[in-house]
């Protein structure tokens, strides 16, 4: 899994340490081995894991722009672990309803000695930003409307951004946006051995 983690690496522009591989690499192994029992992913294959999960998330890192950031509704931690590796001096709060993803996020920051993520398990409207995000970073929420209404609270005033991670690119969404909310950028992105279309939306307050 190292040889095909290095192989995808050198088809973009990141550049990771021996140490941030064989992190992610022992994500995706604790995530195989618990995924059996919690049932975290419906990707069952740890090699798909590396191109679906790791690959996935690791290509949004470049556009980040701060120091703190929260992943809402983040599941079994993506893209918030992959994220938290590549940056290791950023701070990322992983925030998920479900307590079995929580205890498995909690689990990962134990064996991989993550310092720089927090586990939390709140509803996202119920979660107090203080202080508030630099970014608010989103892969699972269905539409771009639902997360602003639900974290409109998250980001800092004037800096903060919203990054919604995307398949296709959101034009019906992205035409909908309330009026104090406007795209900032969008990039489309490049996941190697990904044969589907990603994005990431960056948007702000007006």
């Amino acid at each position: 899994m190292i040889r095909q983690l290095s192989r995808l690496l050198t088809q973009t522009s990141l550049s990771l340490t021996e140490r941030q591989q064989q992190q992610l690499i022992a994500y995706v192994e604790l995530l195989d081995k618990w995924n059996k029992a919690y049932n975290l992913t419906s990707v069952r294959d740890p090699q798909q894991m590396i191109v679906r999960h790791i690959m996935d998330s690791i290509v949004v890192a470049p556009y980040l722009q701060g120091k703190r950031f929260i992943d809402v509704g983040t599941g079994p931690g993506l893209p918030g672990i992959p994220l938290s590796i590549v940056l290791p001096d950023a701070e990322f709060t992983l925030l998920d309803s479900l307590g079995k993803r929580v205890r498995f996020l909690k689990q990962v920051q134990h064996e991989l000695k993550l310092d720089n993520i927090l586990p939390v398990q709140s509803r996202v409207e119920e979660y107090p930003a203080t202080p508030p995000f630099d970014g608010v970073i989103s892969r699972a929420f269905a539409s771009i409307n639902d997360m602003l209404h639900w974290c409109q609270h998250l980001p800092a005033e004037g800096h903060g951004r919203f990054y919604a991670l995307k398949g296709q690119y959101p034009t019906q969404e992205c035409e909908a946006l309330p009026a104090n909310i406007e795209v900032d950028i969008a990039h489309r992105l490049e996941v190697p051995q990904l044969d589907e279309e990603r994005h990431l939306v960056i948007l702000k307050k007006i």
